[in-house]
Order: C-alpha cells, then structure tokens, then sequence
C-alpha cells in the first residue's frame, strides 16, 4: 500500500507505476490499469489521474510507461551502487546491471511488451529514446564510467542499444530462467568489448573532433525541449 499523504504528486507517479505495469498485463496501459493499480495500493483515484496529468513531457499512455522504466531505473540505482559493483570487472557490471533490469520485470513481459509498442508509436519515439539514453547513462554512471569525449556518447547509443535488443529476445524467451537471453546477452557484451578494443586502436592517434556522428548522438543527451 502507498501512503500517498506523503508523497508530491511525482513521486507518487513513481511509486504507482510497478502496480499499473501489473494491471497492463490484462488492461493494457489504459485508464482502467491506472484505476486498478489505484485501488490496489489504496490511492485515492483522482489523485492517481492528476500525478499522470502532472507528469510534465509525456502525456496518457506514455506517461505511464516512462514512470514504470523510471521507477526501474531508481530500483537500479538503489540496489546496484557504484559501491556494491566496485571491484568488478567492466563486463561484469554492465551484466549485473542488464540482468537486474530484467529480473525485476520478471512476470510482466505482456506490460513490457505493450510499454515497447506504445514507446515505438511515432509520437512517442522522442520520449523513448530520451528515456532508452537516460536508462543507458545511470548503468554506465553505476559501472564507474567518467568520460566526457566522444566516448561517453559512443558507450550510452551501444548500451542502449544492446539493452534494447536484449529485451527483446527476453520478452519470447521461455528457456529455463531466461537461460537463452544470458547467453544472448554475454554474447552481446563480448561483442561489444571487441568492439570497443579496435576502435580504441583504431583512433588512437586520429583527430577525434572530426568524427561528427558524436556531436549528433550528443542531441539525444540534451535534446531540444
């Protein structure tokens, strides 16, 4: 139960968001998942409707979906801090990071199905992005990464992307304890890692300035309002 008494209304927008994912499994990301998930918890119904139409840049279904990937994002952060991956290797904190995303949706592959169907509508494409960097940026941060060159870009649009395509394979996998999207992932990671060793050689001794696909990426950090 939220004791919204003590909430402002986006916190409270966070807190009801894991509770409307669990409706969207049967409702989908409708009123009637807000209204559900509401009365689950115990929150007054026109206070649940006005923290979502409070919610600042996204609107209606949208902004269900992104106080869910936020509220999972604060779960990350909180569970998973730089303090408890210190120690560990690059690779493997990129993995716990990934897999904690996962795991703490586990069961709700329907909602997070309709949330990437919602999120690839084209009105919501700028939302989803912003929301897929922001997503990329805190695992990174929590992984200890401190760039500020090119490479903090580089390494934000390749998380985001293996993430993206991680989850995918996660939502149809029916393999014992998603045992075919670790492989997928490990696979992924290692890719990346050889990547990311060539393309250290290969620029070491260019002119980094000029590689102008930085400064587009660098708009998905800082997008125009």
């Amino acid at each position: 139960m939220i004791d919204a008494a003590d909430l402002t209304l986006d916190e409270l927008r966070i807190a009801l968001a894991p509770a409307i994912a669990d409706s969207a499994i049967f409702d989908g990301w409708t009123q009637a998942a807000l209204l559900s998930a509401a009365e689950m918890e115990g929150v007054n119904p026109a206070l649940a409707r006005l923290a979502y139409k409070s919610s600042g840049r996204q609107t209606g279904t949208m902004a269900m979906v992104a106080a869910w990937i936020e509220s999972i994002d604060m779960a990350m952060q909180r569970d998973l801090s730089a303090e408890a991956l210190a120690g560990r290797k690059i690779r493997d904190k990129i993995r716990d990071l990934v897999l904690y995303r996962l795991d703490a949706v586990a069961g709700q592959e329907e909602a997070m199905r309709r949330a990437l169907a919602i999120g690839s509508m084209p009105q919501n494409l700028r939302a989803s992005m912003r929301g897929a960097w922001n997503s990329a940026d805190i695992m990174w941060r929590l992984a200890g990464d401190t760039a500020t060159d090119y490479n903090h870009y580089t390494k934000r649009a390749i998380l985001a992307s293996l993430y993206s395509a991680t989850l995918l394979v996660w939502i149809d996998d029916e393999s014992e304890d998603k045992a075919e999207t670790r492989a997928f992932l490990d696979r992924r990671i290692d890719n990346v890692m050889q990547f990311e060793k060539t393309k250290a050689q290969f620029l070491g001794g260019s002119d980094r300035e000029s590689f102008s696909p930085v400064r587009m990426l660098g708009r998905l950090r800082y997008p125009a309002a």
